[in-house]
């Protein structure tokens, strides 16, 4: 178990997260000076910067998606929630060639996107980090031998 990494750990899409948040903040700044330069009432004005900030607000939520494995469980945060799982709930991790992130299959016979390790900017990474989690379940998780059986 060597292998492991210390707990806890949070998987996330690192260059993808920077060209988002990089993004925003540029169009964020773009659409501002452009309401300061432009002759607008202070309405217009006002709508260009909200504008500027809707957009970046959409942006982070994009790069705020995350995998995080601690003692007790595993948190996922995708763009509208977040979901808290003990490590027995997670049956299989999975990251199949053209799989836009990875999905969780869990105890309950749902699967579970978890967008914080997804291949599309850095896919060795991607793979890296799906079997690190894939790794980590099958150490932490504890299943009971009788129900395996049955």
């Amino acid at each position: 178990m060597s292998d492991l990494p210390a707990l806890p750990v949070t998987f996330r899409p690192g260059r993808t997260r920077a060209v988002l948040l990089t993004a925003g903040v540029v169009i964020f700044v773009v659409i501002s000076a452009i309401s300061l330069l432009l002759e607008l009432g202070p309405g217009e004005r006002l709508s260009f910067i909200v504008t500027g900030g809707l957009i970046f607000w959409v942006l982070a939520r994009l790069a705020r998606v995350r995998v995080v494995a601690d003692e007790s469980g595993v948190t996922v945060v995708n763009i509208a929630g977040r979901r808290r799982l003990d490590w027995a709930e997670i049956l299989r991790v999975n990251l199949r060639p053209g799989d836009p992130w990875v999905f969780l299959d869990l105890s309950d016979g749902t699967s579970l996107p978890a967008l914080g390790i997804q291949p599309g900017i850095a896919k060795e990474r991607a793979i890296a980090d799906a079997r690190t989690l894939r790794t980590l379940v099958e150490a932490r998780s504890v299943r009971d031998p009788e129900q395996d059986q049955g």
